[in-house]
């Protein structure tokens, strides 16, 4: 710091004022006089000796934040924790514990991969809490609501940066007030900024009705939930797991998540409860069958798995993320290689010749992704496709499978709009995908165009058009009508195109063809035998026109691939075309979705 002082002070004057600026400021001071150029004094910034860290220790000051923090931490009322264990629950904080093991540096590795790094927001509502708590006398337990009931933090889980939240059901049902509301919109607000994964820990009875002045309709109230759900969208994994009934507003959160795991007899969501059901509609119905874990997993596929119980939740998500990157626009994490459950030798026997003739394609998959890397999604909905993250020579892949043990492989509406997601949702992430055709097209039939084959099997079929992802597609038996457009035949700008020997593509299969076309010169046949022969003739020729053989000889697709070597083959394309550059026309977004 440079001083200047008046021209006739004396060289002591210009020590003191330097010595005493040196003291006050805790800087390096220059005195200059009048105009000189050199200073007529300095002094150093004075050389400060902090006590031995034994001589200072917290004060009572921090001993009363702690004792607060503590109250804090117990939660609710303890009437209302001591209900959670009847219904098999967890108290959140227990919870987080179970999610992220944050015992420290004696807990081991563990404690490097899964812990919690920080919590925002432990003192919402700290003024009705310190007011109302337990300590003072005549408190009203209403009015004691610690950190809002809702928890928001940051946390490493398996390794991985993510953020959280959590629902403390025991402050008020998990139910959502103005300051929880903020705390969740900052959590979702900051992963946007910062790119890192989302986990939604849900038990919320929704918004408080008897609080919604400041947070329902605000332009930063609740209804932003779903907005910041919109944005976050496809940027970074949003993962929700339900641990109790989730109503109305609630209910959006699963709903909007990337992924969604409900617990068996524990979870629920629906749009309004069974006491409002009945109230408006007249309809007597339980919790469980009205927004139940298995009535979302089977019928309306709003869930993705259902975990047995908050354990293996817990278990499932942590398969799950290993398949995800943080953030769109990385490369999800490579593994290393581990050969198929069984040989990849037996392929062509496990597929019958006859196109009609069902087999398990998860008996498939054991011989050609690497070892108990299967991760299927939904797989109680839609069961005609499979779809799946799995694994080959380390690499993640989405797959897309039609199932022969599900009414042959025949696309129904449900199976259409689970695979359109899926194929949406990998491409989100760049997680390349894998289609496994095996079908006779999609359904026909008065009910499947009740339930809206055309419109779902239209988001199938743009899914599979807008993904930019590495695609490879097999065509392992049967690829008959409009079924080989949504799974990824030539027209669809597959990187690859590949048949098995027992491949057939084409308009219809061969039963319907002959009804089709030769249906009339047959029945002119009178002789049964005769009709038989030709009916056999007819049969073959038509196989022998859309034979594998046939499509590779006009180079429809690109290779008959020996089954043996399906795997080999698989891996190496999706090694080779790992980085390929694929783009959409410039305009704002289709309109199919």
């Amino acid at each position: 710091m440079k001083v200047r002082i008046g021209a006739d002070a004396s060289d002591d004057e210009a020590s003191a004022i330097a010595g005493a600026l040196a003291q006050h400021l805790a800087a390096a001071v220059e005195v200059y006089a009048g105009d000189d150029d050199e200073p007529a004094a300095t002094a150093e910034a004075p050389t400060v000796e902090y006590p031995l860290e034994d001589e200072l220790g917290p004060t009572d000051r921090e001993a009363e934040l702690r004792a607060e923090i503590r109250d804090i931490l117990e939660g609710g009322p303890e009437k209302y924790r001591d209900r959670l264990s009847e219904s098999g629950k967890l108290f959140v904080r227990d919870r987080l514990e179970l999610w992220f093991d944050s015992r420290g540096a004696s807990a081991g590795e563990g404690s490097e991969r899964n812990q919690i790094t920080f919590e925002d927001g432990k003192f919402a509502h700290f003024d009705g809490w310190h007011e109302n708590s337990p300590e003072v006398e005549d408190a009203d337990e209403n009015n004691r609501l610690p950190a809002d009931g809702l928890i928001t933090g940051a946390a490493t889980f398996e390794g991985r940066d993510m953020h959280f939240m959590a629902n403390d059901f025991t402050v008020k049902a998990g139910s959502m007030a103005r300051h929880g509301v903020e705390k969740f919109l900052r959590m979702q607000q900051r992963a946007l900024k910062s790119g890192k994964p989302v986990l939604y820990l849900m038990d919320s009875s929704g918004g408080r009705i008897d609080q919604q002045t400041g947070f329902f309709a605000n332009r930063e109230g609740i209804g932003k939930y779903y907005y910041n759900h919109s944005m976050l969208s496809g940027r970074v994994p949003q993962i929700c797991v339900l641990y109790g009934p989730c109503i109305a507003g609630a209910a959006y959160t699963p709903v909007f998540a990337d992924f969604t795991i409900m617990v068996e007899g524990m979870s629920a969501m629906a749009i309004a409860s069974p006491r409002m059901v009945e109230m408006v509609t007249g309809e007597k119905i339980d919790m469980q069958d009205l927004g139940g874990a298995r009535m979302h997993a089977e019928e309306s596929g709003s869930a993705d798995l259902v975990a047995r119980d908050e354990a293996h939740a817990r278990e499932l998500v942590s398969q799950l993320v290993t398949y995800l990157p943080d953030v769109a626009g990385e490369k999800p994490p490579k593994s290393e290689t581990v050969p198929p459950k069984y040989s990849p030798d037996g392929i062509d026997e496990l597929i019958p010749e006859a196109p009609n003739r069902p087999y398990d394609v998860h008996d498939l998959l054991d011989r050609v992704v690497d070892a108990e890397s299967v991760f299927e999604l939904k797989p109680d909905y839609g069961k005609e496709i499979v779809t799946a993250f799995a694994r080959i020579d380390g690499r993640p892949v989405g797959i897309v499978a039609n199932q022969p043990t599900q009414r042959s492989g025949a696309i129904f509406p449900d199976a259409a709009e689970k695979a359109a997601e899926f194929i949406w949702t990998c491409d989100a992430y760049e997680i390349p995908l894998l289609y496994l055709c095996d079908t006779p097209g999609f359904m026909a039939g008065s009910q499947v165009e009740k339930d809206a084959i055309l419109e779902k099997g239209k988001k199938f079929i743009y899914a599979t058009s807008s993904a930019t992802v590495p695609k490879q597609t097999v065509v392992v038996r049967k690829a008959y009508g409009a079924g080989i457009y949504a799974m990824g035949g030539p027209a669809y700008d597959p990187e690859s195109i590949v048949a098995l020997p027992s491949g057939e593509i084409g308009i219809m299969g061969p039963e319907a063809a002959i009804n089709a076309v030769y249906a009339n010169k047959l029945a002119a046949i009178d002789d049964p035998e005769e009709r038989r022969k030709r009916e056999d003739e007819l049969r073959e020729e038509y196989r022998r026109d859309i034979d594998a053989h046939r499509m590779a000889s006009e180079v429809v697709i690109d290779e008959i691939v020996a089954p043996s070597d399906l795997r080999a083959e698989l891996a190496g394309r999706f090694a080779f075309y790992e980085d390929v550059e694929k783009s959409l026309p410039d305009k704002k977004h289709g309109t199919v979705l």
